[in-house]
C-alpha cells in the first residue's frame, strides 16, 4: 500500500506481517540481446522496461545472472540476455539470489494473439505458446507467476497463412509506431497498478 508521505507513480516496497525487511519484487521485460531485434515486436517487454527505468530515474547497468538490471531499488528491473527461449535461466537465477517468490514475479512480453494497444494482465497460467514465457514457467517449476501480456498482432487475429515467427521478428511499421508509444506508456502504467494494487485490481483496469 502507498504512504502518506509516498510520492505518486513511484514503486514502493510491501512489507507483509512480521517481516523485518520489504518484500523484493522483481518485473522482467522480454526480449532478444542485440541491435537487430531493438525495433522488433518480440522486443516489446524491453521496451515496457525501458520506459519504467526512464520513470523511475533508473540504469540498467549491470549484468546479473546474464540480465541487464537496475543497480539498486525495489522493485528490481530486469532484462534476460538470454535470448528468448532462455529467458527462465535468468530469471530463476534473480529470485533465487534476491529471494523472489513466483507472485512477486511480473513478467512483462509481447502477445501476437492481441491486437496492438491491447494489454492483458494475469495472476497466472500457461506459456500460451509464448517460447520466453515457456522457459519461465519450466525454471520456476510453478505456473503462479502474475503477466502482462501487451499486444503486437492484427485487430481480428492473423491472417490466415500468416508466419508468427517472421511476423514477431519484425519491425513496427511506420503507421503502428504512434499507437505501439502509447500501449507502452499504458503498459509501464498497468505495471505500477501491479506494484500498488496488485494482479486483480490491474486486470479491471487494463484488461481488454
Amino acid at each position: 500500500m502507498v504512504g502518506e508521505n509516498s510520492k505518486p507513480g513511484l514503486p514502493v516496497p510491501e512489507v507483509v506481517d512480521g517481516a523485518e525487511e520489504p518484500v523484493l519484487r522483481l518485473i522482467v521485460g522480454l526480449g532478444n540481446p542485440g541491435s537487430e531485434y531493438e525495433e522488433t515486436r518480440h522486443n516489446l517487454g524491453f521496451r515496457v522496461v525501458d520506459e519504467l527505468a526512464h520513470r523511475w530515474k533508473r540504469r540498467l547497468d549491470q549484468l546479473e545472472c546474464n540480465a541487464r538490471v537496475s543497480a539498486s531499488g525495489e522493485p528490481l528491473l530486469a532484462q534476460p540476455m538470454t535470448y528468448m527461449n532462455r529467458s527462465g535461466y535468468a530469471v530463476r537465477c534473480l529470485a533465487e539470489r534476491h529471494g523472489a517468490d513466483a507472485e512477486q514475479i511480473l513478467v512483462v512480453y509481447d502477445e501476437v494473439w492481441l491486437p496492438i494497444g491491447r494489454l492483458r494482465a494475469r495472476s497466472r497460467g500457461g506459456p500460451g505458446g509464448h517460447r520466453g514465457m515457456e522457459s519461465i514457467l519450466e525454471n520456476l517449476r510453478t505456473e503462479e507467476v502474475p503477466r502482462l501480456r501487451v499486444g503486437v498482432g492484427w485487430e481480428g487475429g492473423p491472417p490466415e497463412g500468416a508466419d508468427l515467427v517472421e511476423y514477431v521478428l519484425e519491425p513496427f511499421r511506420k503507421e503502428e509506431k504512434q499507437s505501439v508509444e502509447e500501449t507502452i506508456v499504458r503498459a509501464a502504467d498497468a505495471c505500477e497498478s501491479w506494484l500498488h494494487r496488485g494482479v486483480q485490481a490491474t486486470m479491471e483496469r487494463f484488461n481488454g
